[in-house]
């Protein structure tokens, strides 16, 4: 029994130390993004996907998330704004094409394909939509999700 209960002990703080440990993006990101932000000192890095890092940090005050792919190439910056902070055309194509719906998060989007954008999650009742905007309220891309699929 003492056998056993040492055992657990010694598997349960192996699984602890290892969910502890930081994630750490190769070293192509890592340049890649002192080279776009010099100045960020601590940045937490997770996998987004198979070939996309995205590292979270705050700069100038405000909080910021930055993506790129394995090879150290930049796909996007956020950057988190106010609501009182998205633009009045945006706000306007939100209450004429979401109606009913309450805006939860927006951030400022830039892309090498875009200067910016506005993205903001949106939610009625169970449903969460996650919307694109241009400056101008044209209306990118969005995406749906209800309570059940963030299970």
């Amino acid at each position: 029994m003492k056998y056993l209960t040492l055992v657990a002990c010694f598997c349960l703080g192996l699984l602890s130390t290892s969910c502890a440990q930081k994630t750490s993006a190769p070293d192509a990101v890592n340049n890649a993004f002192k080279a776009r932000f010099p100045t960020v000192q601590k940045v937490k890095w997770d996998k987004e996907a198979e070939n996309e890092w995205e590292g979270e940090f705050r700069m100038n005050g405000k909080e910021m998330s930055a993506n790129f792919n394995a090879d150290g190439a930049w796909l996007e910056t956020e950057t988190e704004i106010k609501k009182s902070g998205l633009p009045q055309a945006v706000k306007d194509a939100i209450a004429a094409q979401f109606a009913g719906y309450k805006v939860e998060e927006a951030a400022l989007v830039e892309t090498p394909d875009m200067a910016s954008a506005y993205e903001v999650e949106l939610e009625k009742g169970e449903t969460t939509i996650e919307a694109l905007f241009k400056g101008d309220g044209t209306l990118i891309k969005q995406k749906t999700e209800s309570e059940d699929d963030e299970d």
